[in-house]
């Protein structure tokens, strides 16, 4: 296949200066660290863990596992700039175990390792739907008018956690998407640096705001822009997460289908992050086999993710697709340095501390921009198909509208019957945006009528 025609600075093989090359690295870590702490951040009540020291070792863990599944990815699983990090996906069914009667007056480590089992069980589900090439052999199906909406309802569907965090406090959260703008766009001619770091330079400018105003008394403690740095003092300088840290899995059958459902809703995630990636790194767009590697490289990061004890799986990050857009730099090696820096300050607790003190407006103005581009990157699939047909259009806003409208329903009402598993799997399938709309478009776009030229099958599989 031809390469996609990209104005990027580096593409997915080139390799930058090694300065750059750090310093990219950590904008990529910079950019999932609010979504990496906010999942054992909203773990830990479920769980139990209320020492805050306890708190810091499993976010701690987190980075490491991360660190190391992105690597694994990059390296030998489908070899895009793609960072590996914990899914939203995984929380349902999590809260589900850790509300078991049979745990209810459990400890926090035993919890832990019952949901340690049912992540490991559900890894073998989906390291064999990704090595036996079920995913890739699927893939003839999938076209244009079914990517589109699943990509840009990864976006869309992440829309809490933009305006609403950044709304906190507007001065902070809209100087941070403000920044972001002009460093990205109106600047990024003027000089290299904005071209290469908008995104590190958008949080470091918010961030020594909030901790001058905070330093002079402007922003006191409580306020949603407190720069605090108690977090740091208190955290201990090194700890190396290590395999079953928290005790000795445990395996049970309604964890492990429970849980599956979180493992669907990932595998649908991913292959659009797959897709998304790959045209904005410069890569060819993904082919059966690179879904069915990717897939199984998955599975065997939510294996590490078990064996360790994150609480959670893996999967792929679209905030950091999101970076590759706004900074034009698809490099993989690029990557694989942030995978590096994520899996040393995995083990420098004060490292880590010291990024849980940038103020919640600043991740949610950042998120304003970086979900944004996800959905452009969506929509722009649609350039191959033929948008004067009604046929096309219909399925396009029926699946748009269906994965926006369809969660709302099943948040408000949802499914409670025996068996309860069944329930569990429809539950968590119809309340993730991009997986109705996928379905949505993947069979009707199989269903009705329509010629390849007309769905864009044509100048798909010629790009």
């Amino acid at each position: 296949m031809a390469e996609n025609k990209t104005s990027l600075l580096y593409n997915i093989d080139d390799n930058p200066p090694v300065l750059e090359t750090v310093i990219l690295g950590l904008q990529h870590y910079l950019t999932m660290f609010g979504s990496t702490v906010a999942i054992p951040l909203i773990l830990a009540p479920a769980f139990g863990i209320i020492d805050p020291v306890e708190k810091g070792w499993l976010i701690a863990t987190m980075f490491f596992v991360s660190g190391i599944t992105t690597l694994l990815q990059t390296a030998f699983g489908n070899r895009l700039p793609i960072v590996q990090g914990g899914t939203f996906s995984f929380l349902a069914p999590t809260f589900a175990i850790c509300g078991m009667a049979a745990l209810a007056n459990a400890g926090w480590e035993v919890r832990m390792q019952h949901v340690q089992g049912a992540i490991i069980a559900g890894s073998l589900v989906e390291i064999s739907v990704g090595a036996s090439g079920i995913i890739g052999r699927l893939l003839r199906f999938v076209g244009p008018i079914t990517i589109a909406p699943t990509i840009a309802l990864i976006g869309l569907a992440l829309f809490k956690f933009g305006a609403p965090e950044a709304g906190r406090h507007w001065p902070i959260g809209g100087l941070t998407i403000l920044l972001i703008i002009l460093f990205s766009q109106y600047l990024r001619q003027k000089h290299r640096t904005f071209e290469l770091y908008p995104i590190l330079l958008a949080i470091a400018t918010a961030w020594i705001v909030s901790a001058t105003l905070t330093t002079v008394g402007l922003f006191p403690e409580g306020h949603p822009s407190h720069t605090s740095l108690d977090n740091l003092k208190n955290a201990p300088w090194f700890r190396i997460p290590y395999p079953f840290q928290w005790g000795f899995p445990q395996f049970g059958a309604a964890a492990f289908i429970g849980m599956l459902a979180g493992y669907i809703a990932s595998m649908v995630e991913s292959i659009g992050d797959y897709y998304a990636c790959a045209r904005l790194s410069g890569a060819p767009t993904p082919d059966k086999h690179v879904i069915n590697r990717g897939i199984t490289f998955e599975g065997i990061g939510c294996l590490v993710a078990g064996i360790f004890g994150t609480g959670n799986g893996t999967t792929s990050y679209s905030e950091n697709i999101g970076a590759i857009g706004l900074t034009r730099v698809g490099s993989r090696r690029v990557v694989q340095a942030g995978a590096v820096i994520m899996i040393l300050l995995g083990m420098v607790s004060k490292f880590g501390a010291l990024f849980t003190t940038i103020p919640q407006p600043i991740v949610g103005g950042m998120y304003c921009a970086m979900f944004g581009m996800i959905v452009a990157v969506g929509l722009s699939n649609l350039q191959f198909v033929d948008l004067n047909s009604a046929r096309n259009l219909f399925i396009l806003g029926f699946a748009f509208f269906m994965g926006l409208s369809v969660p709302e329903y099943f948040a408000q009402q949802p499914m409670q019957f025996e068996p309860a598993w069944v329930a569990s799997i429809l539950n968590t399938l119809g309340s993730t945006g991009m997986a109705v709309g996928a379905f949505t478009a993947l069979a009707l776009d199989n269903t009705i009528l329509g010629t390849d030229e007309e769905r864009g099958l044509k100048a798909w599989e010629n790009h």
